[in-house]
């Protein structure tokens, strides 16, 4: 089935959604509706013309940070900050704002908690906010994990992963982005009472912690995965690659991370009882099969290469293939490969776009990169990089360059026939939709 086929079908099939909640074309949450990096939106413009799609309007009132939008229901979720300066470039409140996702007008804003300059790379808020329903779910970067009404932005909870879960923050503060599956958040606070936590999503009141994991936090986010009638919560650490129950936190398998150091960034893909996980700083990348096991998990490492060595761009699979940057250059990757002793080989590799990050819709990949904020779009082809569109966005940071190494680090996100692409403190919308 193409990719084109199957989005179809998934449009075909949805049930109507609630008012206030995700209908299709909506990006609700980090990576999109299946927090697997693909957009929902159909009729798109397969080919840009020179100089880009219309912008629509842009906005600096967000303030600094790196995290993506979330929209659903009519209301775009961003965290930000208030009061940046040159001197102070993170500003001095995490700020929590709502916007109107067709004209970027201020809605509401909620202040979240105080800016720690003293945070490597700045304080600067890092995560996407999870929409649910009638509910808006945010990480602010010492990890208070805050629950908030969509339609006004007033607190319903809050319950801190360090205070309350025993957590450690990471030294670039918490990432993540909150998982929500049914009545259940899922956080990751690390640390010794165990890596993934549980609550109750309406209350914050706590469920279960995963307590025989207890690798430390790092920045990858949470998914949602089924192996054989075994529903599971899988993610990766810098010790680990791993999986709990969904109903206890009971550990159902884990694999060490030999390689990796540092930093884990990417969010897990899972794909016909297989995942596949990677990590920048030279750790590569792996790819385990999982089967049930008795009343457990069997993982199996597949290959553990250095094809793939993704910094926090991302990677997505279309069909029977991945996509994302090596950190030396893009590349396509069959998904279910072993490859010879050095691991699989790519299909095909680019250099014709920076390092950066990805998104996917209708069937092409929207590329961003990290440096100089260029945006190309590429047909999701195995065969070949075929480019159908580029340009750069026309305002750049005044404040993340007071970093040496601070790049462009929020993902694209394409919603209702919109993209949507933030650089620190600026946020772009541009209409992408083909439709006449």
């Amino acid at each position: 089935m193409t990719s084109l086929s199957l989005a179809a079908m998934l449009l075909t099939t949805m049930a109507p959604a609630p008012k206030g909640s995700a209908a299709a074309g909506d990006w609700p949450q980090w990576r999109g509706p299946n927090r697997d990096g693909h957009s929902t939106s159909t009729g798109l413009l397969q080919k840009w013309p020179e100089g880009g799609p219309k912008l629509v309007y842009k906005t600096d009132t967000i303030g600094p940070g790196y995290g993506s939008p979330a929209i659903s229901g009519g209301r775009m979720i961003i965290v930000g900050a208030e009061n940046a300066s040159k001197t102070k470039p993170d500003g001095d409140t995490v700020v929590v704002y709502c916007l109107d996702p067709a004209t970027g007008k201020e809605i509401w804003k909620t202040p979240i908690g105080s800016v720690k300059q003293e945070m490597n790379r700045g304080g600067a808020a890092r995560g996407t906010a999870t929409i649910a329903g009638e509910l808006v779910y945010v990480v602010e970067p010492l990890g208070d994990v805050i629950c908030l009404k969509a339609e006004d932005g007033k607190k319903v909870w809050s319950k801190s992963m360090v205070k309350d879960l025993g957590g450690a923050v990471p030294i670039w503060g918490y990432s993540e982005s909150l998982l929500i599956d049914g009545d259940k958040l899922v956080c990751t606070p690390g640390g010794g009472k165990g890596t993934l936590a549980a609550l109750d999503k309406k209350t914050g009141t706590f469920l279960w912690q995963s307590k025989e994991i207890t690798d430390g936090a790092c920045y990858s986010s949470v998914i949602l995965a089924e192996v054989d009638g075994v529903k599971q919560y899988i993610q990766q650490s810098v010790q680990g690659t791993f999986g709990v129950s969904v109903t206890d936190g009971k550990r159902l398998w884990h694999v060490a991370n030999k390689g990796y150091k540092i930093a884990v960034c990417p969010t897990p893909v899972f794909y016909k009882n297989h995942v596949f996980a990677t990590a920048g700083y030279g750790a590569g990348c792996k790819l385990i099969k999982l089967s049930k096991n008795g009343d457990g998990i069997k993982a199996e490492e597949v290959y553990d290469a250095k094809v793939i060595a993704n910094h926090h761009g991302g990677v997505l699979r279309v069909g029977d293939y991945l996509y994302g940057h090596t950190d030396r250059e893009w590349a396509c990757l069959k998904f279910l490969t072993t490859g010879d002793n050095d691991g699989p080989k790519p299909e095909w590799t680019s250099k014709k776009q920076e390092k950066g990050s990805v998104s996917f819709a209708d069937g092409c990949l929207y590329t961003y990169g990290e440096t100089k904020g260029e945006v190309v779009l590429v047909k999701a082809d195995s065969k070949d990089w075929l480019e159908t569109g580029r340009f750069t966005i026309p305002e750049k940071s005044q404040f993340r360059r007071a970093f040496s190494n601070g790049g462009i680090w929020a993902h694209p996100v394409i919603a209702n026939g919109k993209l949507y692409l933030r650089e620190y403190e600026w946020l772009f919308c541009y209409d992408v939709n083909g439709k006449e």
